[in-house]
């Protein structure tokens, strides 16, 4: 199975889940054994790639600026992407900048996605039992890519994933070990660092930084 057979499925929920006039936003970045996965919770309006007349990637986070803030802080995106991405408001991102953002992602062998793949118009909270239908995708999204960690944002995310009550302040730089479909995959809960979790995004760069410096200890 590749990622791609995914979508039809993804787009068969945001029918359901979302907001009907937008697309599914899927994922982005190294899809092949990435150093690290990023999990956030689901796509809002802001991501102009949700538009049904985008026709380049549907990946996380296009046309937005804060999240991209962190990738850079954690040495994850090049200056010259950022400063770009500073520059610019959302509306101006092109299909092709979006693939050298991406591009840029995969040359730092990260991946992104989201737990819930349904765009809604706002950033409105969707209940744990939406979260719990994509679950089994997101399971099949990770045995393909196979990521050497994956990074939870937030206590939502984290607790369904881990399906454990999760709250982040109480579980810092703490390896959880989980097997999908009889691998084991590490894991990590941190705090959302986007929206209302944007004041904690310090933290978010404080633990991932140190789980980071965690991995290049243990290659060595």
């Amino acid at each position: 199975m590749k990622l791609q057979d995914l979508q039809k499925e993804y787009d068969q929920l945001q029918q359901t889940y979302g907001s009907k006039e937008l697309d599914s936003i899927y994922y982005g970045g190294l899809e092949e054994n990435p150093d690290i996965c990023f999990v956030f919770m689901n796509p809002t309006g802001r991501n102009i790639a949700a538009s049904k007349d985008w026709k380049g990637l549907k990946a996380p986070w296009i046309g937005t600026k804060n999240v991209w803030t962190l990738f850079y802080e954690l040495h994850l995106l090049d200056q010259e992407i950022y400063d770009k991405i500073r520059s610019m408001k959302g509306k101006e991102w092109t299909e092709s900048f979006a693939e050298e953002v991406y591009e840029n992602v995969k040359k730092h062998k990260y991946f992104i996605t989201n737990l819930g793949k349904c765009t809604q118009i706002d950033a409105r909270p969707l209940k744990d039992q939406v979260y719990q239908t994509y679950l089994n995708l997101f399971f099949k999204e990770i045995e393909i890519v196979k990521p050497k960690v994956i990074i939870l944002f937030g206590n939502q995310v984290s607790s369904i994933v881990l399906n454990e009550k999760i709250c982040v302040s109480e579980c810092r730089k703490k390896l959880f070990l989980k097997k999908i479909h009889g691998k084991e995959y590490s894991f990590y809960s941190v705090y959302y660092p986007v929206g209302n979790g944007f004041f904690h995004i310090d933290k978010a760069i404080e633990d991932i930084l140190y789980i980071i410096e965690k991995q290049k200890e243990e290659k060595n």
